[in-house]
């Protein structure tokens, strides 16, 4: 649960990162309480029509994520649920998956908007509370989507403690959510910083480069062996940062800085499209929009965004 008030740590400000909810782990294996608390009146349910987010619109220029229990079930039968948690007040909060082919014909009600999530989150078209149990809901839904049948021998699965595992009736296994964690890094040498672009990215735009931790690796290995893959840079210290959920579909990215050894940068091009130095005064133009060559990071939403911030603007160095 985050203090949403001060917002005090850094991880605090990414994208997906916010929630005022507890998640009450305690009640995911009570099923009674589950079931009461589900059909409290107070209960609100966000709902995802495949990978869509359905958002009900409060008025011209805002939306929120939550629908009641009644608006819930008009929106399509829920084929996949989660418990959320529980909001201060003790409201509690739930997901629901209906079916994919449904969000074309909810486009046209006119008091709902399907978007993507990174839409939502880059337009801030829901409170910024409301932002983290979104990301939660689509996470969970998607592992339930792509998890119906049981890794280890085949047969259909079931959803079971409200949400937060499937279990095989065929062989009893039990199969819990997973999150993957990528390591995203600022590479910093003396007054410069790496940033790096793919061809999927928009014209213009430069980030940290990034990777997926590989299995027995530390977060400051997997720093240094994506730098090296993906940049040729040697690195001696890393510091970590920041963390930011990234439910696309089921990531924690992991925001570090990490100390760049040699200055030749030899990029690999089967993953960059291109990549050099930029200074401290770069980095600032391209977080304010100024940079003369119209060259841009990535928004406020990503973590780096958050990194190249924590360097450029709040003195942060490894």
């Amino acid at each position: 649960m985050t203090d949403l008030p001060s917002r005090r740590e850094r991880s605090a400000r990414t994208g997906f990162a916010a929630s005022s909810l507890d998640r009450r782990a305690d009640l995911r294996d009570q099923p009674d309480a589950i079931d009461a608390l589900r059909h409290r009146s107070d209960v609100r349910i966000a709902v995802v029509a495949g990978e869509t987010p359905v958002l009900q619109r409060r008025d011209a220029e805002s939306q929120t994520i939550w629908f009641s229990q009644s608006e819930a079930a008009l929106l399509g039968e829920a084929l996949e649920e989660a418990f959320l948690g529980l909001e201060p007040d003790g409201a509690p909060r739930f997901a629901t998956l209906i079916a994919k082919d449904l969000a074309e014909p909810l486009r046209g009600r006119p008091e709902l908007l399907l978007t993507d999530l990174r839409s939502v989150a880059l337009k801030r078209l829901v409170p910024v509370e409301e932002l983290g149990p979104l990301g939660e809901a689509k996470a969970m839904l998607d592992w339930h989507a792509r998890h119906r049948f049981c890794a280890q021998c085949g047969g259909p699965s079931t959803s079971g403690a409200a949400g937060w595992k499937r279990q095989c009736a065929a062989c009893g296994a039990q199969h819990f959510p997973r999150t993957d964690p990528v390591v995203i890094m600022l590479a910093v040498r003396g007054d410069r910083c790496l940033l790096a672009r793919q061809a999927r990215f928009a014209p213009g735009m430069y980030s940290c480069i990034a990777g997926f931790v590989e299995p027995g690796e530390t977060f400051e290995d997997a720093v240094r062996r994506e730098t090296w893959e993906e940049a040729g840079l040697r690195t001696g210290a890393v510091r970590y940062l920041c963390s930011q959920p990234w439910p696309f579909p089921g990531s924690l990215m992991i925001g570090c800085l990490a100390e760049a050894l040699n200055d030749e940068i030899v990029l690999d091009m089967t993953e960059l499209d291109d990549g050099r130095w930029f200074t401290r005064q770069e980095a600032r133009q391209m977080l304010d929009g100024a940079h003369p060559d119209n060259l841009f990071c990535p928004p406020h939403m990503a973590i780096a965004n958050t990194i190249l911030k924590a360097w450029a603007e709040e003195g942060e160095e490894t």
